[in-house]
Formats: structure tokens, C-alpha cells, sequence
């Protein structure tokens, strides 16, 4: 590859001829030279019918820069624009026997060495990745070698997302699914946010004092306080000593755990996780791939324990309707365990906070950097037990001899080395001795330091996902949505395709094309590339 000025291509053939026509006199030698003239109208290439001769060359200018390859050189990717004559040919000069190309000359350097080493793709240092990206367009390289010079420029190649093949199953997936691909997905991404805030706020606006009045007649009796909204699953109060009334309770069909303005709520909303959990799983493209998602697992942990709620709920009040006397002690123990796994039910609830992350771009980053950062996190518990287990023995031995010490034991003192190592310090275990003291400096200074080491590493993680994020974002600014499938700005445009958007250097390819075709026709005004881009923007 070399820069120079053109060469004459056909000039070697028009003095052929007309050394042929000089044997036969001077109106062969002019017969020759107007042959020769005529040849110069077409390229090459195309006199010979395409057929690439191995010594045949071709000059190419990119922009006043010349270069001069081989056209088997080119032939080797016949599907690319260089490589293909019908399509080169519309660029070719036939005053100056070259083809011209008003591009980014810097990246041409790089784009032909594609071709002279057979695929191998390597973005000059100066040349903006952007730029670079838009001329391997232009040239028609391929998808293959796009994905695969991005796999070099380090990005991460995104995994294809399916799509139902049914049209109407692909609607409804993509509107509850993709709420950037169209207004009412949006909306309805909207009311399930507004849902799962309301369902977070009910489950602790529950457990407040002012909502905790029990109905009058009942007694407290064992794990009333800790269960709001289940009196009628409450145990019963102790027996009453002789002589004294039984205490009053309601009806059992007075039932005041399914009026209670919080139960009300709470159906709701679990009406509308159900309805979407329902209609999504039957929307879904694969049924094994949405069972396995961990977001729809969470889904389902966050409605079960209503569900386990009311069915306890409604077997206690069918068990109260049956025996309307007092229960025997084995039926209270049986009621106190069927109370604490429904503690640790109604406790799950909690999850559902998780589910916003379905609609957080910030909750989505942080879970990958979480991810991607396991062996970090790893490291630092690792790092944590082992001080803990030394100043804890050590704090242990250095207090055991003061009778006031607060460390009675080894594995007393790991809650003091936990939280003295994580620079907390709640003040309620704290040495006396000297000795204890100077091992508490240590286990603070060791714990600045280990948890110091792996935090840069997972900053890095996240400033990655999150500039990843973001610069996928405004490369979807330059795409069109079409029933929630985008394409790619960097992608092979589709036969027929009338929504993709352009580029500004596709933009003014058009009009450099349409003035080539057309000596009358003028180009728009400089906001047509402006009023194109606010079109298409998502």
C-alpha cells in the first residue's frame, strides 16, 4: 500500500494500440489513440467483462489521498463495496481514471489493510471510534467484521433477546417486558412501580402502634404484638384462675382480618402482580428460560406468602367454626409453630422492593457490578474472617485478667472485631487494659486497610457498566423502535427498510448521490440532518 498520484491505467493500453495501428500507417496510430480515449470512459474492470486479472490495479482517492492496490486485493471480499465493481463503479472518475471517495482518509489507511491481510481489522490511534465505526459502514464491511472489531476495541457483545414468534404474543411481551418500546408500555411500567411502592409502604405503615389496636373483647395474649393484622390467629390468652369469667372473643365469622383496610390494600396489589406475573409467563418466548430468570423467581417469592397468608387464615377460622371451645395445649403448641412460620412468611414480603429493579437502570448496574465483582467481595470476607478471628482472640487474652471486662469469651469478642474492623463501633463492647486498647487500634487500622484493597476494584466495575449503559443509550437515540425490535446503528441496513434512521454521513451521502444523478438538484437546508435525527429519536 502507498500514497501517490494516480497512475495511468489505460494509458499502456491506448500506446498498444497505437503502436499496432503505426505498422499500417498514421490512421492506424490514430485509429489507437482514439481507442485508448474510449477506454478511459469505463473502468477497467468492467471492459473485461469483471473478470479481476492478477496484475490489474486500480487507484483509489480518498479525499485528495491516493492509494493503488490490486483488484484481486479487493476481489476478496466480493460482498463489500471495494470489493464488489457494480457497486464501486458508481464512484469511479472516468476523467481521471479513478474511483473518489469524499471519506475520512486517516481510516482508509486501516480499511485496506482489512483487505490486504484478509480480515483483520485494527482502528488507527487518532481516529475516533465513532468515525471509525461509520466509515466500516460505509465501505459495507459486514455485521461479522463489526462484531468482531468491537470484540478488539473491548466491548461486550450484548446477548440477543428472542422474541415470541406469534404477533400478538409478541405485542403483549414486549409491553410488559420493554417499557422503552412504546407509550402505553410505559404506562403500564409506570402503575407497576406505583404498585410495588404502595405494597412497600403498606407492609411497614403495618407494623406501626396506631395501626396495632386489637378488636375489643380479646386479650393479648402470646405473639400478638409481633404479627399486625392476625388477630384471629393469635394464641390464646393463658387459662383465667378459678372462679374468674372466660374472657369475651369475637364471632368466628365476625372476621376482622379480611376487613382490615391493610389486608384491602394488599390484595390489590397482589391482584396486579399476579395479573402481570400471569401474563408475562404466558407471553414469554421460552417457558424454561422465564422460569429460570431471577427476577421472575423474586416475582413469585413476593406473592407467595399472601397466599400461604389467607389460606392459614381461612383453615384457623374453619378450625374455630368446628370447635368452638377453647383449644388443648397440644393444639396451642401447634398454633404457636404454624404463628412463627408465618412470621418468617409475611417477612419475605420484603423482597418485593427487589422487583423495582426491573424498571431501575441504576438497580440493574449495581447488580452486575455486584456480579462481576464476586471474586473482590470474596477476598474481603475472607480477609474480615481471618481478623476477626485474630483480634477476637487477641482482645479476649488481653482482657481476661480485668474482672469488669466486657469480653467473656472468644466468640463474644467477634461481634466487637466485626464491627471495630468495619469502623462502626457501637460502644456496647469496648476494652479496659492497655493491652485491650492497643489491640483495638490494630483491628481498626487492619480493617481500614482490607476493606480499602478491594474497592477500587469494584469502582472500576461499576464506572464500566455504567459507561457501557450510557453509551448504549445514545446509540439507541439514532434508532427507530419498530414493535420494540431495535437495530443497531452500526448494522447491516435492511433491503427495504424505510424507518431506519441515517447518520449525518449517510445523510450527506444522499445528497452527494442525488446531485451526481440529478445537475438540478439542490440540497436542503442544514437542519434537514436535525429534523431527521428528532424524528427517529427513540
Amino acid at each position: 500500500m502507498r500514497a501517490e498520484e494516480p497512475l495511468a491505467l489505460a494509458a499502456p493500453r491506448a500506446g498498444g494500440g497505437g503502436g499496432g495501428g503505426g505498422g499500417g500507417g498514421g490512421g492506424g496510430g490514430g485509429g489507437g489513440g482514439g481507442g485508448g480515449e474510449a477506454e478511459a470512459e469505463v473502468p477497467g474492470e468492467e471492459r473485461s467483462g469483471g473478470s479481476c486479472c492478477s496484475s490489474e490495479r486500480l487507484v483509489i482517492n480518498i479525499s485528495g489521498l491516493r492509494f493503488e492496490t490490486q483488484l484481486r486485493t479487493l476481489s476478496i471480499f466480493p460482498d463489500t463495496l471495494l470489493g464488489d465493481p457494480s457497486r464501486r463503479v458508481r464512484y469511479f472518475d472516468p476523467l481521471r481514471n479513478e474511483y473518489f471517495f469524499d471519506r475520512n482518509r486517516p481510516s482508509f489507511d486501516a480499511i485496506l489493510y482489512y483487505y490486504q491481510s484478509g480480515g483483520r481489522l485494527r482502528r488507527p490511534v487518532h481516529v475516533p471510534l465513532d468515525i471509525f465505526l461509520e466509515e466500516i459502514r460505509f465501505y459495507q464491511l459486514g455485521q461479522e467484521a463489526i462484531e468482531t472489531f468491537r470484540e478488539d476495541e473491548g466491548f461486550i457483545q450484548e446477548e440477543e433477546k428472542p422474541l415470541p414468534q406469534h404477533h400478538f404474543q409478541r405485542q403483549v411481551w414486549l409491553l410488559f417486558e420493554y417499557p422503552e418500546s412504546s407509550g402505553p408500555a410505559r404506562a403500564i411500567a409506570i402503575v407497576s412501580v406505583l404498585v410495588i411502592l404502595i405494597s412497600i409502604v403498606i407492609f411497614c405503615l403495618e407494623t406501626l402502634p396506631e395501626f396495632r389496636q386489637e378488636p375489643k373483647g380479646v386479650q393479648p395474649g402470646f405473639g400478638e404484638a409481633a404479627l399486625p393484622g392476625d388477630e384471629a390467629l393469635l394464641l390464646p390468652p393463658p387459662p383465667p384462675p378459678s372462679g374468674t369469667p372466660p374472657p369475651l372473643r369475637p364471632a368466628a365469622g365476625a372476621g376482622p382480618f379480611f376487613t382490615d383496610p391493610f389486608f384491602l390494600i394488599e390484595t390489590l396489589c397482589i391482584i396486579w402482580f399476579s395479573f402481570e406475573l400471569l401474563v408475562r409467563f404466558f407471553a414469554c418466548p421460552s417457558k424454561p428460560e422465564f422460569s429460570r430468570n431471577i427476577m421472575n423467581i423474586i416475582d413469585i417469592v413476593a406473592i407467595i406468602p399472601y397466599f400461604i397468608t389467607l389460606g392459614t387464615e381461612l383453615a384457623q377460622q374453619q378450625q374455630q367454626k368446628q370447635q368452638p371451645g377453647g383449644s388443648s395445649n397440644n393444639g396451642g403448641q401447634q398454633q404457636a409453630m404454624s404463628l412463627a412460620i408465618l412470621r418468617v412468611i409475611r417477612l419475605v414480603r420484603v423482597f418485593r422492593i427487589f422487583k423495582l429493579s426491573r424498571h431501575s437502570k441504576g438497580l440493574q448496574i449495581l447488580g452486575k457490578t455486584l456480579q462481576a465483582s464476586m471474586r473482590e467481595l470474596g477476598l474481603l470476607i475472607f480477609f474480615l474472617f481471618i481478623g476477626v478471628i485474630l483480634f477476637s482472640s487477641a482482645v479476649y487474652f488481653a482482657e481476661t485478667d480485668d474482672p469488669d471486662s466486657l469480653f467473656t469469651s472468644i466468640p463474644d469478642a467477634f461481634w466487637w472485631a466485626v464491627v471495630s474492623m468495619t469502623t462502626v463501633g457501637y460502644g456496647d463492647m469496648y476494652p479496659m487494659t492497655i493491652g485491650g486498647k492497643i489491640v483495638g487500634s490494630l483491628c481498626a487500622i487492619a480493617g481500614v486497610l482490607t476493606i480499602a484493597l478491594p474497592v477500587p476494584v469494584i469502582v472500576s466495575n461499576f464506572n464500566y457498566f455504567y459507561h457501557r449503559e450510557t453509551d448504549h443509550e445514545e446509540q439507541c437515540q439514532y434508532t427507530h423502535v419498530t414493535c420494540g425490535q431495535q437495530q443497531s446503528p452500526f448494522s447491516e441496513p435492511k433491503k427495504g427498510d424505510s424507518n431506519q434512521s441515517l447518520s449525518k454521513s449517510e445523510f450527506l451521502e444522499a445528497e452527494d448521490l442525488e446531485s451526481m444523478k440529478y445537475s438540478n438538484f439542490i440540497p436542503p437546508n442544514n437542519q434537514g440532518y436535525k429534523e431527521k435525527k428528532m424524528l427517529t429519536e427513540v
